[in-house]
């Protein structure tokens, strides 16, 4: 039997799939090219690989786009129809459950998975993917530590396993391991846009802005030409130069490289709405930036598949003042509470209450916002995102106590976030 460059066996594949295969698994490392026309391209080499359609199925499921749920199915619809080893089996087992809406249960699949296969890069990377999504900040780190032990340098997609657990080790607050292991990454393979983002993050988390500005600065072209993560490393960047006030370069860079692109991927348009949001807590004019960003949220407003992506899009609803696409959104919530799942969790623990503060605040009704933001505070990981995302909850409330005129609430949140910053 075929097997990968780690020798698991590739169930149904000729070694033109399988090298397709390794390639497109190379490119969702790095998150540079196409790697879902590479893992199609396997496909038709090889129809009958199992794998290869495994591939599919995670590449359509990881953007947390709606579109992406169909394409999934269908994908492990095919594989199931064919043979598989138990590494593969239990790859469709965890695809399984997230087309279903089981997150956590994914996760546990791919965590066994990944204990007694901790060489299948893939599982490691998906794992890793859904611990972020679900804010599970201690599994970002364990689930590679577990690992890592078994992989060495020369080991393709070493740098991966490295910058993974970066990223980890930075949302658990071990800063100097993380900046350590994420330039290590990076040096190892320059394209890998999560890596530099690892250290990006360490960055941001102690308020290093001219270290972050030449982080990223200095050699964007090496993580940003062809990446799919470009636009939220030209989002940190942005950060930086928020957080040094230099807000004529952060218009640059939202013109140019946040919205400028006009992508419809949700995950770009997060980036852009909580850029856009950021800007307007300050009080600065972002003009008509609004209206076209909401136009692109506006066909997913009835989605309610994931709260993170819903509250992200009630700012864009918000800043374009639409109420209508508002409404939708809200209902879309409430539909999603009676439909179970883990999603369902998501909004009950943060999502709904953190979607209606903002569109509270877009309404004036900041009392309602501080009402709805103080709980959520500190169990805020509970819907995903990294620990800078997740900051604008706070600038949200401290924003809202302060027009709201409790001034003593608001001094009191703004020097506690300063603290968390030195």
């Amino acid at each position: 039997m075929i097997k990968d460059l780690h020798d698991h066996p590739l169930s149904g594949a000729g070694a033109a799939a399988r090298d397709h295969f390794e390639l497109a698994c190379d490119e969702m490392r790095c998150l540079v090219g196409d790697p879902l026309a590479t893992a199609n391209a396997a496909l038709a080499e090889s129809p009958a690989m199992t794998m290869g359609h495994v591939l599919v199925a995670w590449l359509n499921l990881l953007g947390t786009e709606p579109a992406g749920l169909n394409a999934a199915r269908d994908a492990l619809d095919a594989a199931r129809a064919l043979s598989a080893t138990e590494r593969e089996a239990m790859h469709l087992a965890a695809i399984d459950h997230l087309v279903c809406g089981r997150w956590h249960a994914a996760a546990a699949m791919l965590e066994d998975l990944s204990i007694r296969y901790p060489r299948d890069a893939l599982a490691l990377q998906v794992g890793h993917q859904i611990d972020f999504f679900t804010g599970r900040s201690r599994m970002l780190r364990d689930r590679i530590a577990r690992a890592v032990g078994s992989w060495s340098n020369g080991m393709p997609g070493y740098h991966a396993v490295l910058g993974m657990y970066a990223f980890g080790l930075e949302e658990c607050g071990d800063y100097t391991r993380a900046e350590k292991l994420g330039c290590r990454a990076v040096e190892l393979q320059p394209r890998d846009g999560w890596a530099w983002h690892a250290v990006a993050h360490v960055m941001e988390m102690q308020n290093r802005r001219r270290d972050g500005i030449r982080w990223l600065g200095d050699r964007s072209t090496e993580w940003s030409e062809g990446s799919s993560l470009a636009v939220h490393n030209w989002w940190h960047l942005a950060l930086f130069h928020l957080g040094l006030d230099e807000i004529d370069v952060v218009m640059k860079l939202v013109d140019e490289r946040i919205l400028g692109g006009a992508s419809p991927v949700v995950l770009d348009m997060i980036d852009a709405s909580a850029m856009l949001w950021r800007l307007q807590l300050r009080g600065i004019d972002v003009g008509g930036r609004w209206s076209a960003l909401a136009d692109r949220w506006a066909p997913l407003a009835d989605a309610g598949n994931y709260a993170f992506n819903d509250w992200h899009a009630m700012m864009a609803f918000i800043g374009a003042d639409r109420p209508a696409d508002a409404g939708r959104l809200l209902a879309a919530q409430q539909r999603a509470l009676a439909a179970g799942g883990d999603n369902e969790q998501f909004l009950r623990d943060v999502g709904h209450g953190a979607t209606r503060a903002v569109h509270a605040f877009g309404q004036g009704r900041y009392g309602d916002v501080v009402t709805l933001l103080r709980p959520l505070r500190s169990g805020a990981h509970r819907f995903g995102g990294s620990h800078a995302q997740r900051d604008l909850i706070d600038l949200t409330l401290i924003e809202a106590a302060r027009r709201g005129g409790d001034k003593s609430l608001a001094d009191a949140l703004a020097a506690e976030r300063a603290e968390r910053l030195h």
